[in-house]
């Protein structure tokens, strides 16, 4: 009779415990039937699996920013809906985006389209971060989104996960070093420096690999965005160049192929350096 039920016969035994089992209380298992507190018994505990579920995800930090991004969007889009289709800037954009004049001195009491009232205090440093975070739009959403999915599958498996989101955020803080260099005007805001940071990474990579980069997808796709960002007005054209240029010099020694390879901690030292470098640049910037 089963174990589990004494009144229901049971047909076969569990070959873990040897206990009989009627077919409700039998689960398959690799080889024969296992009953179902031997089966529960041999799951792994919820560390082990948390463990096997990361070890399954070769793109996790990509996915993490892709996230991050869509959130900073609908909550841009829930303070004004109308972010969504228009490039005109809206309170959200104001609150997130990075300007010199805004750090520097801050933003007197102002009265907004839709009414409400806005101040900025200066010293708001945060800027240089969620400026990275920003997009003016749905189209400037989903075409950063794409260019940054696509280069996570490439590098991310490649170069591991603190290295390539140590290489994002230092292309990210590039852009925000080369945008207060070259563009302290305006308001600035995009994930393009820190995309233009890994596709600059990945064009490194292939040349210290041997492999002319023009002939692969990375240098085309690079190629169209330089035009894009010189051809088209509105585009922080020293956010590109200054993510471009963090990114680079990250892929020199991240992406360093395995006969001249650097000792391990430089692929580690050399992004923090690179971030730490763009976040004086930025504020030397700002405040000269």
């Amino acid at each position: 009779m089963c174990f589990r039920h004494p009144r229901r016969e049971a047909g076969r035994r569990c070959t873990r415990c040897g206990r009989w089992a009627c077919t409700e209380c039998l689960v398959q298992a690799n080889v024969g039937s296992h009953c179902v507190e031997c089966a529960k018994a041999a799951k792994p505990d919820v560390k082990t699996r948390a463990k096997y579920w990361s070890a399954r995800q070769m793109t996790l930090v990509t996915f993490a920013i892709m996230a991050v991004n869509a959130l900073v969007f609908l909550y841009v889009a829930a303070l004004d809906p109308e972010s969504i289709l228009s490039r005109d800037v809206t309170k959200g954009q104001i609150e997130l985006g990075l300007s010199a004049d805004i750090i520097d001195r801050g933003i007197p009491p102002v009265r907004l389209l839709d009414g409400s009232v806005y101040s900025a205090d200066p010293g708001q440093w945060y800027r240089i971060v969620t400026s990275g975070f920003l997009h003016f739009g749905i189209i400037h959403l989903a075409f950063n989104m794409y260019l940054l999915y696509m280069l996570g599958q490439l590098l991310e498996p490649a170069i591991g996960r603190i290295r390539f989101g140590l290489v994002y955020i230092a292309s990210l803080l590039g852009g925000s070093a080369g945008a207060m260099l070259m563009q302290p005007d305006g308001l600035h805001g995009g994930a393009s420096g820190a995309v233009f940071g890994l596709m600059t990474a990945a064009f490194v990579g292939y040349m210290l690999r041997g492999i002319n980069p023009l002939t692969t997808g990375i240098g085309t796709t690079l190629l169209l965005n330089v035009v894009i960002t010189f051809s088209i007005p509105g585009i922080s054209k020293g956010g590109h160049i200054g993510g471009a240029v963090a990114g680079a010099l990250c892929g020199l020694v991240v992406l360093a192929p395995g006969y001249k390879r650097y000792p391990t901690w430089m692929s580690y030292a050399v992004p923090a350096a690179v971030a730490v470098i763009s976040v004086v640049a930025t504020v030397y910037a700002i405040q000269n």
